[in-house]
Order: structure tokens, then sequence, then C-alpha cells
């Protein structure tokens, strides 16, 4: 470390009641100062401060340079870098925004005919293009509390009028009607217009399909 070491009594007999300015100053300055003026001391035997509007000529016999080394046990560092703190919603937010692209073509995209239609109809629905078998699909959705599901099948492409099935959640019973008609049934089923007793009244009853992937790869 390298410091002024001021010698108290010859500053005090020069400057009297203003010693006290001139120490404070010399006791806060940098080694990169010190340097500098160590040379000038050397060199012309003297060098100058200012503090607070006023001046005061240094000799050698008021102050020396010390060099020494300090072992120093705690430091204490204030930090200069703010760090805010926020939740990880935020961040995940500005991912998804960083990262959205609109493909090319994207805009040519429209929902298959049954969902659209659902769309209209005000119905509130999702489509699962997820990969397993039926079974497990009926039960995913009735763990979750779906009430009703539409089937597209191979009968749907194949035959026409097109129709698809309607499966009950609570009675596991499901009709074939006209893709058409689906949307509309939901609706009713769902506001209280029609029971599914009265759905199966007038809809068949569906005991499986008539065609099969192979029938839809001849034709």
């Amino acid at each position: 470390m390298v410091q002024f070491e001021a010698n108290k009594g010859a500053i005090g007999k020069a400057y009297k009641k203003d010693a006290k300015l001139a120490m404070e100053y010399l006791a806060v300055c940098d080694e990169c100062f010190i340097t500098e003026q160590e040379m000038l001391l050397n060199s012309s035997g003297e060098f100058t401060i200012e503090t607070e509007g006023k001046t005061f000529k240094l000799t050698k016999d008021m102050v020396s340079v010390k060099r020494f080394q300090k072992t120093l046990h705690v430091e204490e560092v204030v930090p200069n870098v703010i760090e805010p703190s926020f939740g990880i919603g935020r961040i995940m937010y500005s991912i998804f925004e960083h990262t959205f692209q609109v493909r090319e073509g994207d805009e040519q995209r429209t929902l298959p005919y049954h969902a659209e239609a659902m769309t209209k109809q005000g119905v509130s629905h999702k489509v699962d293009d997820s990969s397993g078998s039926i079974g497990r699909r009926y039960a995913r959705t009735d763990e979750i509390g779906v009430a009703f599901g539409i089937t597209i099948d191979f009968d749907t492409v194949n035959k026409t009028p097109h129709t698809a099935t309607l499966r009950d959640r609570d009675s596991m019973r499901q009709i074939r009607a006209e893709v058409s008609e689906l949307p509309g049934i939901i609706r009713d089923l769902a506001n209280g217009v029609m029971t599914w007793s009265e759905v199966e009244s007038k809809y068949p009853i569906f005991e499986g399909q008539e065609t099969s992937k192979k029938d839809t790869t001849e034709e």
C-alpha cells in the first residue's frame, strides 16, 4: 500500500487551524496521485494541493510517502451492480415474444370443418390429434370432465353424406349424425335444450365402423 505520512507538527505550525483540512485531504489520496506528488517532492522538494477553496504548499519536512504491505482479514465491498428482482413469468413472455415467428403459408391454414363450425356456434372445444388409441383418448377426456366428444373415423371420409360419432361422457354411448348437425346438437345439450335420451331417440346408435383404412386406400 502507498499513503502520505503527514508531519502534524510541521503542518500545524505552518497552517494553524487550516492544518486539519490538509491532513484530511492527504489521508484520502489514491496511489496514482501519491506517486505523482512523490516525484514532484523528490525533484523540487515541494508540491501543492487544493481543498475547499484553500491552497497548501507542502514540503519534505511536512509530508513523506510511506509504502508498506497490509494484511486484510475482512474487506467490505459496496456492490455497484443493480440486481432487479422479478418473477419468471416476465422472462418467459419475453422469450416467447422474441422467438415468435409466422411461417410462410400460415395465413392459409384453417380449422377442420367441424372445429370451425363449433366455433361459429359458440361451443368451447379442443381438437385432440395426439397419438394413442381412441379408447385412451376417451379415458383422458373423461378424466378432465369433457362432456361430449366427436370422433372423425373412416366412415366420415368414405361415405356420403359425411357423418361422425358423438359420444356422451356419462353413459359412454355414441350416436352417428351428419357432421353439419353435430355443432347444433352439442350446443343444445350444453344449454339444456335437449337431453341425451332425446338425442338417442332421434339419431342412430353407433355400433361400429362399416369401412376401414383399407377401403380408403383402395379408393
